[in-house]
Parts: structure tokens; sequence; C-alpha cells
């Protein structure tokens, strides 16, 4: 698609109120032992450090991220509900490894369920949650990988709810990244269950697995794993100031070695990087003049907020210009993309996202269409 470059850039949205101070040289990321690593700017997306991160590897209890966001999506819309009685299957009362210990028969609230899984990492809550789902832990996988594939996870597979160990199951500390970005993003207030340090079920008392939430105060997550074959993994977020991460470690040689290094990342990220939001979702940014069209002008923008993540001190360096149609005609629906914008930090392009109309503007009268054409013509 040919587009008409709109030489005037864009003024940055509060640009002047940025940091103007000196630039922070950034060092290398960190760098250790693990099979892959990621760390990721929850609001931009923006990958800041990395190591193997489309490795397939084995979950393990990472796995209950993408269990505990179907059933955070079942409860938005209303197919289930925290005070729904869970049967207790056999299956899942003889399920091996971390448990909350329910009994077989139990009518158990889904909620603590939910506790069950998230805080004790429990994998009888998990399945006894997969089976209410969808009948059964088989059809729940399936459920697994749709989700995965509308979430863009190219690289993940899942054939159990629980991440025990199973041929042909898998997924990347990229994956496991994106998945707990949309998590956090789509279900913040079910996602507060991940800071809660413990959990009492049944007269039993366990802790959550985390570490990192008794070390550092601005750590709210996410999920720790461990079997012998994927060791020891972790995904962690943090907020601090406003500015969400992400980090992602798997395959670490130790408990201790997977938190130290989450720390080390988040750290690194928080040190050397900061956050700015751009653009307002649905702002105009810029108006074009539009033929045969009910309205003369249409107003273009972003159907979403337009973050990016920068190294500190830079933020004078951002620069922003617009990508448009030359001849817009009408009619134009609502959404329509019509150009794009992209953000540079001197020769580095940070972002560039689809320009949209605003509001749709149908074909006009035949009056408006007959002078547009005559416009044209001369």
């Amino acid at each position: 698609m040919k587009y008409k470059v709109v030489l005037l850039a864009l003024v940055l949205a509060g640009i002047g109120s940025f940091s103007q101070a000196e630039p922070i040289p950034i060092p290398a990321a960190p760098e250790f032992e693990a099979s892959s690593y990621v760390l990721m700017d929850h609001a931009s997306g923006s990958v800041l450090a990395q190591h193997n991160p489309r490795k397939h590897v084995e979950p393990a209890s990472l796995t209950k991220i993408m269990t505990a966001y179907l059933v955070y999506k079942a409860l938005a819309q209303g197919d289930v509900h925290l005070d729904d009685a869970v049967s207790i299957s056999e299956k899942a009362w003889r399920s091996v490894g971390s448990r909350m210990f329910v009994e077989v028969g139990d009518k158990v609230p889904l909620v603590d369920l939910l506790r069950g899984m998230v805080i004790q990492s429990g994998n009888d809550a998990s399945i006894a949650l997969a089976e209410h789902l969808a009948g059964t832990e088989e059809s729940f996988a399936e459920m697994m990988n749709a989700q995965a594939k509308q979430l863009a996870l190219e690289d993940s597979r899942f054939i159990n709810s629980t991440g025990l160990p199973a041929e042909d199951h898998y997924t990347t500390a990229y994956d496991v990244a994106l998945l707990s970005r949309a998590m956090i993003h789509e279900f913040p207030e079910e996602y507060r269950r991940y800071a809660q340090k413990e959990f009492t079920f049944n007269n039993i008392r366990q802790h959550n697995r985390n570490r990192l939430l008794w070390k550092d105060e601005t750590v709210d997550g996410i999920k720790t794993g461990y079997t012998t074959t994927a060791r020891y993994c972790l995904a962690a977020s943090a907020e601090r100031k406003g500015m969400r991460l992400i980090s992602v470690v798997m395959g670490a040689a130790s408990p201790r070695s997977r938190m130290i290094n989450s720390q080390a990342l988040l750290s690194y990220g928080f040190r050397y990087y900061e956050l700015h939001k751009l653009y307002h979702a649905h702002e105009a940014l810029i108006e074009r003049r539009i033929w045969h069209g009910e309205s003369k002008f249409l107003q273009l923008g972003l159907d979403h907020d337009l973050f990016v993540t920068i190294p500190r001190g830079r933020s004078h360096s951002l620069k922003a210009v617009v990508h448009v149609e030359p001849d817009i005609m009408a009619p134009v629906s609502e959404g329509d993309e019509l150009g794009t914008i992209k953000i540079t930090l001197g020769d580095e392009e940070v972002a560039e996202e689809p320009l949209v109309a605003l509001k749709s503007n149908p074909k006009g009268g035949l009056w408006r269409r007959l002078f547009d054409f005559f416009i044209r013509l001369y």
C-alpha cells in the first residue's frame, strides 16, 4: 500500500515533562547459567534482556499460568463462578507432586482451588479446575492450545494442566512472558492472588514457593516451577513507580539461582530503562481530507495506548512520523487501517503501529460526491 509521508513529525504527548538528564550508559544485561530467560516490559512488550528466548523447554508448573488464564476467562464470561462447588475426581486426588490435599469426592469451592493452584501450585487443584471447565483434562489441554494460538504463543504446546512431564509438552521463555503479560493486563484483580504468601486448606498451611515475595516488596508474582527434567523455573513480575517488568527464567540449577537471577534481571530493567506513554487510545493524531464522504475530514489515531521502553535519559531523542494513504475515499469504517505511525530513538525504530479511522465516514450525498469529483478533476 502506498503511503504519503507527513514530513512534520508529531509532537510526542507530554514529552516536555520528561527528564532531560544525561543518558545513563547501559551495561550489558546480566548473564547466567539457565536454559533460557527473558526480561519484558509489561506495558510496551519490549524485550530488555534475553537468552535463548524461543528455545523449546519444559515449563513445569509455569503451565499453570495458562490453566489460571483459562479459569479467569471463564469467570469473566460467566461460565463458572468463584462459589461453584467443584467435584474432586479420583484422578485429581491421585495426582503426584505438589498438592493442596483435596479428598476424592469432596465438593470444594472454585475459589479455594484457585488459591491452591496459584499459591501452593497444587496439581490436584489444577486437574480439578481443568475437569470442571472442560469435562476432562485432555479436553482442557485442547482449550489451552487453542488459547495459545489466540495469544500468538507460537512455540508452545500443552498436554496437561499441571506441567508434569509429558511428551510434546513445551513452551519458551518468550511465550511465558507473553502469556504472563496477557494475564496481568486482562485480569488484574485475579492476578492479585499471586502476591499471597501462604494458604491454609484442610488445616494444612503451605507457603508460596516464590521466595522473591519475601525478598522484594515490589514483586507481586508470578509462578515457580520444578521437575527433574525442567529444573528450576520462575516467572516473576514487579512494579516500581508505574513501570511493571516481567522476568522469566527457565532451567536454573537451584531454587536460589532462579531467585537471584530473576532479581538481577528485574533490577537491571528498572535501573537502566524507563517507560513512556506517548499516545492515548482513540486520541486524534492527525486529520486527513476524505473524498466523497459525508464529512470532508477524517481523524486518525490508535486503537490502543502506545508505550515505549527506552534507555534512561534519552527521551529527548524520540521522534514520530506518520505515513498515511495519499487519497482516502469514502466509505470508511471505524477501525480501518489507513496509515502507520513510527517511533524512532535516534536511528533505531522502537515502535510501529497502524493508524486507524476513529469514526466511520459513509459515502456522502450526490452533491457532495459531484463536488469532490470536480475538485479532484481540476
